[in-house]
């Protein structure tokens, strides 16, 4: 089968290849702007908005006049840019025809004008792409070091790259679609995984991945640097010297949560090992973040995890290892029930991390008791699967507890009082 794999990597440029750059990625931004005013003007005037291949031909006719210094940059730096431009309205109406007819909430996203004062931004380039172990040619650009070597696919068919720009660091980010065998669907035993706060996930076998808090243990350093920031002369050389460092700051904690979330979600795939070794299922709890982000005491630490994006990672990486990933409904209450017996703890509060059922005496950690319970679900969803044929629940988990314990009980609680005060209907397995 084909995949379609993405690779971004920093380059080592010189100051004549960063100002190259520079000029790609501003000249990107002005046909972006440009192109916006006169869709604008055309929208205004009733008339029907050119497209970019109308835009683009006005745009060339205009270079020898208005923007000469857009012959020193690749012509597909602003070729692209309109096609961008383009997408960005096509989504907009898409968005508001959803939007009126009641299927989306939320803004619909109307294009805005860039501003170099909010990032220096990314241009892209077709054409003769070519990929080295160590450097990357590029049209007009040349030959661009790469400051880690033998990463990008050597003599792969790349149809475009993109150059961009982030805390002073210039990256370059390839698409490449690459053959690989159809992997074997995994025979090994059903896992739940539980998100949280305190812990970035706990497994159902007791295996637990710490929450790097990449916010929370840099708050005051980058208090310090806005602080720092906001005392500057606007458009002094100093303001501009803390901007870089801010930025860092931002790029290092957005890298930190970015390396936690993939070494956990490849390290539940785990990809490499044969079948019978890998996850059959790996169950994971429909999480309603934007609600969770609105409570303004955990919104904070809510958002330091990044747990959309851990549920996106794992998704991904588990297709291509013949993993399924079972998503429990959200208002399943796995933390309020107990994994032994399924007795259900209505009282049981936030603060309270430890799980003691009143009705078997079982004591446990409140997340490894919601793993425990994720993986029974994800057990059950699999065996009323037909198209899972074969198992015989040999290989289930590695918490030791019979997943034909709860079809009575949970059928018992079919319906709980929501959040609003309505009664929702819960998904029974059983």
């Amino acid at each position: 089968m084909k995949i379609a794999r993405g690779y971004k990597v920093e380059l080592d440029l010189n100051n004549e290849q960063i100002t190259a750059c520079l000029k790609h990625a501003g000249c990107a931004r002005k046909a972006y702007n440009w192109g916006l005013a006169r869709k604008q003007e055309a929208r205004a005037a009733g008339k029907h908005m050119p497209s970019a291949r109308d835009l683009h031909k006005s745009l060339n006719g205009l270079k020898a006049t208005e923007f000469p210094y857009m012959y020193e940059v690749s012509k597909c730096a602003p070729q692209e840019a309109l096609i961008d431009l383009d997408d960005a309205f096509k989504h907009f109406f898409r968005k508001a025809r959803l939007k009126k007819q009641g299927q989306f909430r939320g803004k619909c996203g109307y294009p805005k004008f860039k501003s170099r004062n909010k990032g220096i931004g990314s241009f892209r380039l077709t054409g003769a792409i070519h990929v080295a172990e160590s450097s990357i040619q590029l049209p007009r650009l040349g030959t661009l070091r790469l400051k880690e070597h033998g990463y990008l696919p050597v003599g792969a068919k790349v149809a475009q790259a993109t150059v961009s720009e982030c805390a002073g660091r210039w990256y370059v980010s390839i698409q490449v679609a690459q053959e690989g065998a159809e992997p074997l669907p995994a025979t090994g035993p059903v896992m739940g995984v539980d998100l949280g706060i305190k812990t970035l996930a706990v497994v159902s076998d007791g295996s637990v991945f710490p929450n790097p808090k990449a916010l929370r243990t840099r708050l005051k350093k980058l208090q310090r640097l806005s602080r720092w920031h906001a005392r500057k002369q606007k458009g002094s050389v100093n303001r501009k010297k803390a901007q870089l460092k801010l930025a860092r700051m931002h790029a290092r904690m957005a890298h930190i949560r970015e390396d936690g979330l993939h070494k956990a979600t490849t390290s539940l795939v785990v990809k490499t090992k044969p079948a019978e070794k890998r996850p059959a299922v790996i169950g994971i709890e429909d999480l309603g973040v934007s609600g969770m982000l609105k409570n303004r005491k955990l919104a904070r630490a809510i958002a330091d995890v990044g747990l959309s994006e851990f549920r996106r990672l794992l998704t991904y990486k588990a297709g291509q290892a013949g993993v399924q990933v079972h998503v429990v409904s959200r208002w399943e209450p796995s933390s309020k029930t107990c994994s032994g017996c399924s007795w259900y703890h209505a009282d049981l509060q936030l603060a309270d991390r430890v799980f003691v059922c009143q009705e078997c005496g079982l004591v446990i950690d409140r997340d490894l008791n919601a793993a425990r319970n994720l993986e029974l679900w994800a057990y059950l969803a699999l065996m009323s699967t037909a198209s899972y044929a074969g198992f015989d629940g040999s290989g289930q988990g590695g918490s030791g507890f019979s997943a034909m314990r709860s079809e009575t009980a949970l059928g018992e609680r079919a319906t709980e009082p929501g959040d609003d005060g309505f009664v929702h209907q819960r998904p029974s397995f059983g």
